[in-house]
């Protein structure tokens, strides 16, 4: 089994498998393309790559990979472990309590029902808050907001969706 190392390069693009799954990404080194696969049975390691655009930073901890009995790779390939930074930033987390999320509403969010239930960042950022979160907090567009919660990727790959518990200092 190799041992972790941490990886600099730029993200390229994104790898998929025949089904249409995530199965990496290629990054440009600075010795040339790097291959990062992702643990076939983790979902969730692709996630915080689903957001990233041509040329970003990224700084991460991945063993070298097994050579494969397929034969000889074009370029080093490496096991995704885990994401260090974005572009010097910590990476938004997924499943977890994270850092404060924050940026200025761009446009108020809606429930099925037509009650707001949340805003859209400027950022890309959907902050649910529920309808009776918006009741307390009146947000409109243009306003600063700052809210801590659970983060994981929109469906769309466009942005986060944040499961608000704190927005402004208060608790929901």
């Amino acid at each position: 089994m190799s041992k972790s190392k941490t990886l600099e390069g730029r993200f390229e693009h994104l790898i998929y498998s025949p089904r249409g799954d995530l199965e990496g990404a290629l990054l440009k080194a600075d010795a040339g393309p790097l291959q990062i696969v992702f643990d076939r049975h983790d979902p969730t390691a692709a996630q915080p790559f689903m957001l990233l655009q041509p040329g970003d930073t990224l700084s991460l901890q991945a063993p070298a990979g097994p050579p494969s009995d397929k034969g000889e790779a074009v370029h080093p390939v490496h096991r995704f472990e885990r994401l260090l930074s974005i572009n010097g930033h910590a990476p938004a987390p997924s499943g977890e309590d994270g850092p404060p999320y924050s940026g200025t509403v761009a446009r108020l969010n809606y429930a099925r029902h037509g009650e707001p239930n949340g805003v859209v960042l400027d950022n890309g950022y959907f902050i649910h808050t529920r309808p009776h979160g918006m009741a307390a907090l009146q947000l409109q567009p243009g306003d600063a907001v700052e809210a801590d919660g659970e983060a994981r990727p929109l469906v769309t790959g466009q942005g986060w969706v944040v499961e608000a518990t704190v927005v402004n200092g208060t608790a929901l």
